[in-house]
């Protein structure tokens, strides 16, 4: 086992504006809200965070504009330890930012991808050596899908595992979907899923996060299901980009998905406890003490 996995996260970054209120406005609604704070976001650089904490080499490919939020995200990924010579500062387009409304223990969010979708083929072909040097290459959505593409059939290449996060869904080619070592839809993307030809044949593949009610993953056609840890709520926001990069960590490393699930489990029992994507993203020592408490 590595201790000290390569991750290649390629995707969104985002500046989270976040407003807490007790009450989720209903259409044509106003309601006034409790709190306004900006956050590091986007699911890309939530999953490098993540995975960045919990003890992985991590390299970031993605796109923010030549604006305040741009650098101040860019700035933010080097204090975490995350490579970003693969992240491209727009001048042709703004920095993404995602707007998400909270209130009880749940979120609504709408995000304006901005520079993400500048994230082209050719940004991967640039960087192909942190491809190749990868010992996995995590994957979502927020950027152009024919990147995601492109990026797993350069990963094919070179024989490196691919984990393709989802979100936010869209219609997969069953190209990617083949190619890939595993998708990890939420509830709601798993049932979109369900709706597609090749469904049955990519079951395996498939790692099914159902927040309260723990995960789902298949062996010979069997599904199994890892139970969550029970914890005081505050927000959900980058729960599943918590796991995602805690997942991939432990896949690196050479862990069964049987032991990596219930470790990214814990990472994203941990992440809900506090406000913000990657606010509440704990460290590998935190997870591992957390995991002893819990089955102590």
């Amino acid at each position: 086992m590595r201790h000290n996995p390569q991750i290649c996260v390629v995707g969104s970054i985002n500046m989270d504006l976040m407003i807490e209120t007790t009450k989720m406005p209903q259409q044509g609604e106003t309601v006034l809200g409790q709190s306004f704070a900006f956050y590091p976001g986007g699911k890309g650089a939530n999953q490098a965070v993540a995975a960045a904490r919990l003890g992985a080499n991590v390299h970031m490919i993605g796109a923010v504009g030549k604006d305040e939020f741009g650098a101040s995200l860019v700035d933010h990924l080097r204090t975490e330890g995350i490579h970003t010579q693969g992240i491209l500062m727009s001048d042709q387009k703004s920095t993404g930012v995602a707007n998400i409304i909270l209130s009880e223990e749940d979120n609504r969010i709408i995000v304006a991808p901005g520079a993400n979708y500048a994230v082209v083929p050719e940004m991967i072909d640039k960087h192909e050596e942190i491809i190749r040097s990868s010992d996995i290459i995590l994957l979502q959505l927020e950027i152009p899908l024919q990147t995601v593409l492109y990026t797993v059939k350069k990963a094919q290449q070179f024989n490196i595992p691919v984990v393709v996060n989802p979100a936010p869904y869209q219609q997969l080619p069953e190209e990617l979907v083949r190619n890939v070592t595993y998708v990890t839809p939420n509830k709601i993307e798993a049932a979109a899923m369900k709706e597609e030809a090749y469904f049955a044949a990519i079951k395996e593949k498939l790692v099914i996060t159902l927040g309260k009610e723990g995960v789902v993953y298949y062996n010979n056609n069997t599904a199994t299901r890892v139970k969550s840890f029970k914890v005081d709520v505050k927000d959900t926001t980058g729960a599943g980009d918590t796991f995602n990069g805690a997942l991939v960590t432990k896949l690196a490393q050479g862990e069964p998905l049987s032991d990596a699930i219930p470790f990214a489990n814990a990472a994203a029992a941990l992440s809900i406890m506090k406000t913000g994507a990657q606010e509440g993203m704990p460290t590998l020592d935190e997870v591992n003490k957390f995991i002893i408490e819990r089955n102590g």
